[in-house]
């Protein structure tokens, strides 16, 4: 047993945002009865802001883990509710799908769903895969609604899956609150340089320009891009992906509101890249990601401002990235977060879940003051691992297009992908099957999603599937179509579930 002297006494938490304040509400939460939790940041630094999409673990992050009120956060951050993404253009021009959460149909015994509905649809006889899934078939219709609490059990109804649409300034600030409240104390200033100890190298205090030292047994890096105690103090070093996931800058820019919020995030692919749409209570996030080498940034500026929905509210705010991850997340005593810890492109509203996984294997991994080596490594591989498995799945959407309208989609569609990457689509392209591996983020219903959304159809089916008679089949395959079809014309708008239980102020 850890004797309790040698347990970790302060947490210094290196910026804020919508990361920093996460980290410090969660250890505050959890530490707070024997540690001091402390967040350094300034108000003449800005923060990126941009994460304003999320999947369903947030629920369980902000709800299970903070105890955070579910309507309280929606109202506070001007949000909404996502049954999933919109991919438009992605395949091909024209083509449309929805990547949905939550499962798709019924399976049956050891086969999921999509095993017997392919059977049907290589004959020609089942409608597209999105018919068959709850959020994708309610998404398109603007419906919505959370669970009800007596909805029977084989509904599908009973196991909705969403996540949020949110101001990420609005959450860090609404998290601010929730955090000083229980114990964290914030201090304003821009720091200058952190100081090592001598022995090790372990960072021992953050200096501010003011000249005062904040000392800590461990440090949270949420310092952004720039990584000031992973990377310029530490010099952890950075793997760069941009071979894979070509997208190295982003404009982005909110708009007015031109109708009710969709319950969807929308991607649409562009000649040199792909621009998001967010709908809020309050107003729209658009964003363009794109390569630099494709375009420049004064046309993907025209380019974004020529496809927005409604009046633009702002200049288009440029960002530049470089998608990747720290060769260590966890280095000595500092655990970098957010986009200190690496980047990767919110195709797949990835950011804020990274985050907040890496906070949960923080708490499961929590160190006292020797930092046993044991655990920062167990940690290290457990984030290489989900950073890798999420990279492939967003290199999938690159490389499973047959547009050659560009020469960005020409780069996409030959480029050599990951070994492991490959061997998912041939084993799906074959027969329909997918593997997951691991605790990978992405489960079975997202790769399906995606790879039948952008024309991978497989080839064959599972044997087992020939083993149900075929009238069998054809009814099953029916009556999870007419249960889906029947649960999205039960459900009340999107609009109109907000107006009932979260409506924001107007801003």
């Amino acid at each position: 047993m850890t004797a309790s002297h040698n347990r970790i006494r302060s947490v210094v938490v290196v910026g804020g945002g919508s990361a920093g304040w996460m980290a410090a509400a969660a250890l505050a939460t959890y530490l707070g009865k024997q540690a001091t939790v402390r967040l350094v940041e300034s108000e003449d630094i800005g923060i990126v802001g941009v994460g304003e999409a999320s999947v369903p673990y947030m629920k369980q992050f902000n709800n299970g883990l903070l105890g955070i009120d579910e309507f309280e956060f929606v109202r506070r951050t001007q949000g909404t509710f996502k049954l999933g993404i919109q991919f438009n253009d992605w395949g091909a021009l024209g083509e449309t799908y929805v990547h949905g959460f939550g499962k798709i149909g019924q399976g049956i015994g050891p086969l999921p769903f999509h095993q017997f509905w392919l059977k049907l649809f290589l004959a020609g006889h089942a409608r597209p895969l999105g018919e068959y899934s709850l959020p994708t078939a309610a998404a398109p219709l603007g419906k919505f609604m959370a669970s009800p609490a007596n909805a029977p059990p084989d509904s599908p109804l009973a196991d909705i899956a969403y996540a949020y649409h949110f101001d990420a300034a609005l959450y860090a600030g609404f998290l601010r609150e929730l955090s000083e409240r229980r114990g964290v104390q914030r201090i304003e200033g821009k720091i200058t340089h952190a100081v090592q100890r001598s022995e090790d190298g372990f960072i021992e205090a953050v200096v501010l320009e003011s000249g005062e030292r904040v000392e800590g047994d461990l440090f949270i890096d949420c310092s952004g891009f720039r990584g000031l105690l992973i990377e310029q103090t530490l010099q952890t070093g950075y793997i760069d992906w941009t071979h894979w996931l070509p997208c190295n800058r982003a404009m982005a820019v909110p708009c007015a509101s031109v109708g009710p919020p969709t319950p969807y995030t929308r991607s649409t692919a562009l000649k040199a890249g792909w621009q998001w749409r967010i709908p809020l209570q309050s107003r729209v996030g658009n964003g363009y990601v794109y390569s630099s080498e494709h375009i420049s940034d004064d046309e993907a500026a025209s380019t974004l401002l020529a496809n927005l929905d409604g009046r633009a509210l702002a200049d288009p705010r440029p960002l530049r990235f470089i998608t990747g991850m720290r060769r260590k997340l966890w280095n000595g005593n500092v655990v970098a977060l957010g986009l200190a810890s690496g980047f990767m492109e919110p195709l797949e509203s990835t950011s804020i879940y990274l985050v907040q996984s890496g906070i949960q294997r923080l708490l499961g991994l929590f160190p006292d003051r020797d930092f046993d080596p044991q655990l920062e490594r167990q940690f290290n591989e457990e984030s290489a691992f989900e950073y890798e498995s999420t990279r492939d799945f967003l290199i999938l959407h690159y490389c499973a297009t047959r547009r050659s309208d560009s020469a960005f989609w020409d780069y996409c569609r030959t480029m050599s992908i990951p070994d492991t990457l490959r061997r998912k689509i041939e084993m799906f392209r074959r027969g329909g099957r997918y593997f997951r591996t691991g605790d990978e983020f992405f489960a079975l219903p997202s790769w399906v999603q995606v790879m039948i959304g952008q024309g991978i159809v497989p080839a064959g089916y599972h044997p087992i599937v020939d083993d149900m008679p075929e009238q069998a089949l054809v009814e099953h395959v029916a009556r999870v179509h007419r249960s889906i079809a029947s649960g999205a014309r039960a459900m009340p708008t999107h609009q109109d579930f907000i107006d009932r239980h979260c409506r924001a102020q107007a801003m």
